[in-house]
């Protein structure tokens, strides 16, 4: 059998946003702890950090700024999920992150069924979230897209189908989506053991080797570069 991401690289391009917005009017975002201007920015808010991404898209002429993959991040360090005493911090991000503004379709992307989808509340978390169940070539495996309005999971059943860039959802803002700017993350995920409506989106250094084989790289689907 080949490995999933022989499966995920061999598929055509897709979009999970938006079908209208081209990929020429994407952007590279380094939200990295090595972006000295990030940094100096001292974003404390999601105020901030919308006013800091709008801006970032404005200089760069592009409508969306993707990134993040395997991508150590300090932001989360607000929020005791993932920056608390009792645990290991998690600041490594596992997913991709494209980020535009509130109300911007969802697209699907592959055909699937829902397999779960859950409001996680909380400082950081996803807010409404929703997890695809997909089979290729006999693989079963699922993608998450987190930061959702809330409109986006009032009307949903598991079991539901989908065709790749069917709209399954819109994005939330900062005051449902966990506190962020408007953006959604997308992650692949091969065995989602006992999860449901959530998995982790950010991980510590020592169990990155497995978070590593467990979500590829979201870009083998969507092949933004």
């Amino acid at each position: 059998m080949k490995p999933l991401t022989s499966i995920l690289n061999a598929l055509p391009p897709t979009k999970i946003i938006d079908e209208t917005i081209p990929v020429s009017q994407y952007t590279p975002l380094n939200l990295s702890v090595s972006n000295e201007e990030l940094v100096a920015q001292k974003l404390d808010t999601s105020e901030d950090f919308e006013k800091y991404i709008f801006s970032y898209l404005k200089k760069n002429k592009a409508k969306v700024a993707f990134g993040g993959y395997i991508e150590g991040r300090s932001l989360y360090q607000r929020s005791t999920i993932f920056f608390n005493e009792s645990k290991p911090e998690r600041n490594i991000h596992i997913g991709l992150d494209l980020w535009t503004k509130a109300g911007t379709a969802v697209l699907a992307a592959l055909d699937g069924k829902v397999h779960s989808f859950k409001n996680n509340i909380g400082l950081g978390d996803y807010g409404p979230t929703i997890i695809l169940e997909h089979e290729v070539e006999k693989e079963k495996f699922y993608t998450l897209y987190g930061h959702l309005s809330l409109e986006s999971i009032e009307n949903l059943t598991i079991g539901d189908k989908f065709k790749k860039g069917d709209k399954i959802a819109a994005l939330g803002n900062a005051s449902v989506n966990g506190d962020y700017a408007p953006h959604v993350h997308f992650q692949i995920i091969h065995k989602i053991d006992d999860y449901w409506g959530d998995y982790p989106g950010v991980c510590n250094a020592k169990d990155l080797n497995f978070y590593i084989e467990n979500c590829p790289d979201p870009n083998l689907l969507l092949k933004i570069t």
